[in-house]
């Protein structure tokens, strides 16, 4: 992919936009929740550098077009991440990842941002297909993928093992073209 230049997504309720260095706390208020986290690839987090490792990897993943991490803001406050990630370009496809502040659950945020990017990455990043992987006990997760047009794929056991729990994943997938059919 080419370098993401800076630009920003609206929505009714919300904005989408690059992180910058102001946004360390409340990276770091999201990504150490445990409830948030619960069902999330990796322990929460314990200390403030791995918020701001965080923003180094999503400044380097703008400049390299290898990552693109928009913040969700509503009225002015971060209230989640949307990631497009490892990009393959033979096969215009991509992953997607999201995190959203417990306090906004509930509240149609996600869904609102998620089809926001989602069209973005079929329409101006040329995008076949885009893939999410999730913890199978994250229904909440499971719902809005499907509310998006996502289709489950696959299930495998036992994928990861974070904090010393062993845990399965759920695949889903989303074509262009159903997308384009839904919309």
């Amino acid at each position: 992919m080419p370098a993401f230049a800076p630009f920003t997504l609206a929505t009714q309720r919300l904005q989408l936009r690059a992180l910058s260095a102001a946004d360390v706390p409340a990276l770091y208020r999201m990504y150490s929740d445990p409830d948030a986290m619960r069902y999330w690839s990796s322990a929460p987090w314990d200390w403030l550098q791995q918020a701001e490792d965080y923003l180094a990897a999503a400044q380097a993943g703008y400049d390299s077009g290898d990552l693109l991490r928009m913040g969700m803001e509503v009225d002015g406050e971060l209230a989640g991440i949307i990631n497009l990630y490892s990009f393959n370009r033979q096969n215009r496809r991509c992953d997607i990842g999201y995190m959203l502040d417990r306090a906004f659950w509930g509240k149609g945020y996600m869904r609102e941002a998620m089809a926001s990017v989602i069209d973005y990455a079929f329409r101006v990043l040329d995008l076949h297909r885009i893939e999410a992987d999730i913890d199978p006990r994250n229904a909440a997760s499971a719902r809005l993928l499907k509310s998006l047009h996502f289709v489950h794929e696959g299930h495998m056991r036992e994928r990861w093992i974070i904090n010393g729990e062993i845990c399965d994943t759920d695949f889903f997938g989303l074509l262009g073209s159903d997308w384009q059919a839904a919309r």
